[in-house]
């Protein structure tokens, strides 16, 4: 029998048609997984075209450069959605805002792709990447939400179909550019990602009209009254930063260090600006100040496992490519399918996780806990991989299974902390905070990568063990604090759960 759907729906788009959802969901769909392949097939030979010698196809860009370049890279890619939400609430509505950032990302890697572009095209496809994932990224979830009434029982299933998708791409994209880079070269990988943001394109466009009119007008456009006060203030943000950056550049001082160092510094500071605006704004009842009090070892917590989590495509790529045996009888495994690993833990994982919560119901840790269990696991995944050095010594190449077993520890983590803290997030952000609170979210992440981008550049052969050792118990620590510290941190949540 089909569920009723709710008259608050966008009455135009059709409401079945994509495994009984909304049509518009698999132009959604395959967009995103498009998107996904471009972004993530690029992610998983970055690293290696930085630091690979020129006379190998590379850039020659220092190790230790190239892996702050990567993980600062991912940091300003989530601080960007802070922008990118905006412009579509205010100004272009989702559905343009996700067109533009499509755009704007194929122009990035088209920039890699170029054979002859060198250091000015990297740095070309970081700024259109990083501006197009913020335009990209956070609207098209939000175009999904648009699909159904908030009353719709489809609704949540709807998203879990959608989030497969990013699992799906993220697994294809670095079995597909690791073999082109590997049989071929970069710039052919670099391609093919091309491709793929091209064709989610093509499919967004073609298959436009089954999302109706869902995305195409802005939530909270400015008003006339508005335009002048915000375009003083944007001009005047503009001018500032154009004279301090040309400064800057005038007297010597614009180096690649001093870029990574900023954005390190406000991937920090943009969160604790938040949580000093919600915890002082009158706004907020002593009920939410106690709640957001709460949030905040939380989302300290989240931030030291997205930063374990996330020098998966950093180090442990590092590690795949310089101290892995990828032999495999004749056959050389490319390192960059290491990257597969996370998203086919999480697709082959979560539903069992799913069901365990299921069937603890009442019985199950609270959130506290769970973050708990996510940072320790986390950290239990770089002490594991301090075996192949001290087992074998760090001149010996160590078995792909090291990394498997990083790898899946690290994702039972996220499987513990990510799908909670994303809820926690909604239930404990004061209400006047309400449409932010996905930002915040976001931000751990961000601040998590601009931490690392400080601390990868020591990671070599000649650290390797102490490198693991030190991060993984330092996070496993942690991960032992939050569990002793859960009820005070449940008290101050109130009546969340």
């Amino acid at each position: 029998m089909a569920q009723a759907v709710d008259d608050d729906a966008v009455p135009d788009a059709p409401q079945y048609g994509f495994f009984g959802h909304p049509r518009g969901l698999a132009t959604l769909f395959f967009t995103e997984l498009w998107e996904r392949v471009s972004y993530y097939g690029m992610r998983a030979i970055l690293l290696y075209y930085m630091y690979t010698a020129v006379s190998k196809g590379g850039l020659g860009i220092p190790q230790g450069t190239a892996a702050s370049l990567m993980s600062i890279y991912g940091s300003a890619v989530f601080m960007s959605g802070i922008i990118g939400g905006w412009i579509a609430d205010r100004l272009l509505g989702s559905r343009r805002s996700i067109f533009i950032g499509g755009s704007l990302i194929m122009c990035g890697h088209i920039c890699l792709a170029i054979p002859t572009g060198g250091l000015l095209a990297l740095y070309l496809s970081m700024i259109f990447i990083v501006l197009g994932t913020g335009l990209l990224k956070p609207n098209i979830s939000n175009v999904v939400g648009d699909l159904y009434s908030r009353r719709d029982a489809r609704r949540d299933a709807g998203f879990s179909i959608f989030y497969m998708s990013t699992n799906i791409g993220a697994f294809i994209a670095p079995i597909v550019v690791g073999a082109l880079a590997n049989g071929y070269n970069y710039h052919a990988g670099f391609s093919f990602a091309a491709f793929g943001m091209a064709l989610a394109l093509v499919l967004y466009v073609v298959l436009g009209s089954w999302m109706g009119t869902a995305g195409t007008k802005a939530h909270n456009p400015i008003t006339p009254d508005e335009r002048r006060p915000i375009a003083t203030r944007l001009g005047i943000g503009a001018i500032v930063v154009v004279l301090v950056l040309g400064g800057m550049v005038l007297g010597g001082v614009f180096t690649v260090g001093w870029i990574i160092d900023i954005i390190s510094l406000l991937s920090i500071a943009l969160p604790v600006a938040y949580f000093v605006i919600m915890l002082r704004s009158p706004r907020t009842t002593a009920d939410e100040r106690s709640r957001v009090r709460a949030y905040i070892p939380l989302f300290v917590g989240s931030m030291f496992f997205w930063m374990i989590e996330e020098q998966g495509s950093v180090v442990l790529a590092t590690f795949a490519k310089q101290r892995t045996d990828l032999k495999l009888g004749s056959f050389d495994i490319p390192p960059a399918w290491f990257q597969s690993i996370n998203p086919l833990a999480i697709v082959l994982f979560a539903p069992l996780f799913a069901l365990l919560w299921t069937k603890l119901g009442d019985r199950q840790p609270r959130t506290p806990r769970k973050f708990a269990a996510g940072m320790f696991l986390a950290g239990l995944s770089y002490l594991l991989m301090t075996g192949p050095g001290l087992i074998n010594g760090t001149s010996v190449p160590a078995s792909p299974f090291w990394l498997v077993g990083s790898f899946v520890l690290v994702i039972f983590g996220e499987l513990c902390l990510s799908p909670v803290g994303l809820s926690a997030t909604t239930k404990l952000a004061p209400v006047a905070f309400a449409s932010q609170t996905m930002s915040l979210w976001f931000l751990s992440d961000a601040a998590a990568q601009g931490i690392s981008a400080q601390i990868v550049p020591v990671f070599d052969p000649s650290t390797e063990v102490a490198y693991f050792a030190i991060v993984g118990s330092v996070v496993a620590l942690l991960g032992v604090v939050m569990y002793f510290v859960s009820p005070l941190i449940t008290k101050r949540m109130r009546d969340v759960t």
